[in-house]
């Protein structure tokens, strides 16, 4: 059975969905989005329920510091979707990735 997000939880994954193939936000860039840049733990919480990725791109928000943060299915599946976007995105152009391993 699908669990129904919250309200809070719906708001996120809205923001969410806007980011950028190929680009990266931070979980306090997305709650200020949502009014309150204190809110960053409790973005993390959201997108650790999210249960639709092709929708909500949870992979592409990461810590502030730069780092990965966490993600539902490991980490080194977020790194690999993030590089392959950005590949794609990039179209085989070397650039620097705005995110470092945790």
């Amino acid at each position: 059975m699908t669990r129904v997000p919250t309200p809070f939880e719906r708001r996120v994954y809205a923001v969410v969905a806007k980011i950028p193939r190929g680009q990266v936000r931070s979980y306090r860039w997305v709650a200020a989005r949502l009014g309150n840049p204190r809110l960053a733990r409790a973005v993390g919480q959201a997108l650790t329920r999210n249960t639709d990725p092709a929708h909500v791109p949870c992979h592409r928000v990461i810590r502030a510091d730069g780092s990965l943060g966490g993600y539902r299915w490991g980490l080194a599946k977020k790194r690999r979707l993030l590089v392959a976007e950005r590949q794609r995105r990039t179209q085989g152009k070397k650039m620097f990735l705005s995110f470092h391993a945790s």
